[in-house]
């Protein structure tokens, strides 16, 4: 990820103050993203939503792309710790049921960074989550590389959630669930070795 996406590589205070500050300009984002492409919302008009001053913002994120990625880090993390799991513990199936039903219950923010300017930035920070995830899980023999595998499967799991969105309540999350699985989730971990939980939460506690 480019540095303009990067979070903020100086340190933030862990005060009350601060998270409300950062969880103030996120809910902001994430309702500009529902009226506009992320490449028309600016600054100012993230600031004056959230009443936040200008120059606030900055001892935050050094620009919008980072605040950008911060909601998706935070949104995948929170997806991939409720899903990933249970991989192991149930299935390709129930997580894959597990992976719809929190897409859905969180349409809005999803929607958003589906289906407008974010899904390019979305995309990159899930494929480098799941990377850091495939290499915990250790090295195994295949015919697919392993990079093109995450680079797949990620991809293709956001370009059909992203229709899937689109479609309103016209699919059902029980079908929707079986196509990710079918295309997309089986097929991807069909040689793999089993899924080992508790490198993946370590990864995803650290990320």
């Amino acid at each position: 990820m480019s540095g303009a996406a990067r979070k903020a590589e100086f340190p933030v205070p862990g005060d009350a103050r601060t998270a409300r500050s950062r969880a103030a300009l996120c809910a902001t984002l994430i309702t500009l993203l529902e009226e506009k492409p992320f490449e028309q919302v600016t600054i100012r008009e993230i600031t004056a939503r959230a009443k936040i001053g200008y120059a606030t913002f900055f001892r935050h994120y050094p620009d919008k792309e980072a605040l950008l990625n911060d909601l998706a880090s935070d949104e995948i993390r929170q997806l991939s710790a409720m899903t990933l799991p249970m991989l192991h513990s149930a299935g390709t199936r129930i997580a894959s049921r597990a992976l719809c039903d929190y897409v859905w219950a969180h349409r809005k923010i999803w929607t958003a960074l589906l289906t407008g300017g974010a899904a390019g930035t979305v995309k990159q920070e899930f494929v480098r989550q799941m990377r850091q995830i495939a290499v915990a899980q250790g090295p195994f023999e295949s015919w697919l590389p392993g990079d093109l595998r995450v680079a797949f499967s990620v991809g293709a799991s956001l370009e059909i959630l992203a229709w899937w969105l689109e479609q309103g309540e016209e699919i059902s999350i029980e079908r929707m669930a079986d196509i990710l699985d079918r295309l997309v989730v089986t097929p991807s971990l069909a040689d793999a070795p089993e899924f080992q939980p508790e490198a993946a939460r370590e990864i995803l506690r650290r990320s």
